[in-house]
């Protein structure tokens, strides 16, 4: 959503660069059609670029971030994008019932983590063992899963080795749900000092209201 609203802010942004500046040199300095067409093609994109820096550096300002930290973020971002689509191509690869509602959680559970961190880039230190750490382990033992349950002829060990590696994630499954409260703590926390305060301004209004009615 951030990424759309952006380019129509620099599209506009460049459109009026690239009109003004035409204007200006067909009008004010008397320049030549194409001349004055090559000016502004230039001036919308030099507008386009700088609207640009100035959205990405007030995003960066307003999460209270540094250039530097804001960039090592988004490149772990585009680091988990790309196993979380692992991850869910290998759990939407397990088609048994027994465990498609599981599967569908832990896909859900890592993309709104993403999702998250993508919006506010600050978050993504409250989900740095996730990150770091689970969304590695889920990658590989999903893809293991997978592998070995698309296999026609299973052996014993095979089986075992199945049975295992489910379990495991399914204790994954779970450890990413706790990383995804941890990086909802502060919004749970602000939500009910909210509630208390709608509380108690309730509270208030009723007690005068019973006064007034006495």
């Amino acid at each position: 959503m951030r990424a759309m609203f952006q380019f129509i802010i620099q599209s506009m942004a460049g459109l009026a660069g690239t009109i003004s500046t035409w204007l200006i040199s067909f009008f004010a300095f008397e320049q030549t059609f194409l001349l004055s067409s090559l000016f502004a093609v230039g001036g919308g994109a030099v507008v386009y670029l700088t609207s640009s820096q100035i959205l990405d550096y007030r995003f960066v300002k307003s999460n209270g971030l540094t250039r530097r930290e804001y960039k090592f973020i988004e490149n772990n971002l585009k680091d988990a994008k790309q196993k979380i689509s692992r991850l869910q191509k290998s759990l939407f690869r397990v088609r048994t019932l027994q465990h498609a509602k599981q599967n569908l959680e832990i896909a859900r559970t890592a993309q709104k983590i993403y999702s998250n961190a993508k919006k506010e880039p600050k978050r993504f230190y409250q989900a740095e063992g996730f990150f770091y750490n689970h969304l590695d382990s889920l990658v590989e033992l999903a893809e293991k899963y997978a592998y070995l349950s698309s296999q026609p002829a299973k052996t014993k060990e095979m089986e075992k080795s199945l049975r295992d590696t489910r379990q495991t994630v399914s204790i994954l499954g779970e450890t990413i749900k706790k990383d995804l409260h941890i990086m909802l703590d502060d919004d749970i926390d602000t939500l009910h000092f909210e509630l208390d305060v709608a509380k108690q301004s309730i509270n208030r209004t009723s007690k005068k209201n019973r006064r007034l009615s006495k």
